[in-house]
């Protein structure tokens, strides 16, 4: 079975700026869609940028549209999410996932990495 391995949160400033990784504890095959979401103390998980097989086509979710930059490195198997001009609204558990069929259903997930923003 394969597991999602998230690392690069932690704490920043307002405005400052993280890099988070993912990597699979085994192989995600490159036709796999990922994308990476979030949930604060409270609310519901939120989608926050999604990417597909090849890396051509991404969304993200209003709240951090032109901030945040996801993108994949097929050859190293490794899903990233840019995270610039963080907000304290930005604090949350983010989390990885993979969707094998890329039909917006994600069945494989990482545990999370927490990253909190102080304004």
């Amino acid at each position: 079975q394969v597991n999602l391995l998230e690392s690069g949160g932690g704490s920043v400033q307002a405005g400052g700026s993280l890099r988070l990784s993912c990597k699979p504890s085994g192989y995600i095959y490159t036709s796999y869609c990922l994308g990476w979401f979030r949930q604060a103390p409270g609310k519901e998980r939120e989608r926050v940028a999604t990417i597909d097989s090849r890396g051509r086509n991404t969304a993200y979710a209003d709240s951090v549209q032109d901030r945040f930059t996801v993108s994949r490195d097929n050859a190293k198997n490794i899903l990233y999410l840019q995270m610039n001009s963080l907000k304290a609204e930005d604090t949350a558990m983010y989390y990885c996932a993979a969707d094998s069929t890329c039909l917006g259903e994600f069945d494989i997930w990482g545990q999370g990495t927490q990253v909190t923003v102080s304004s």
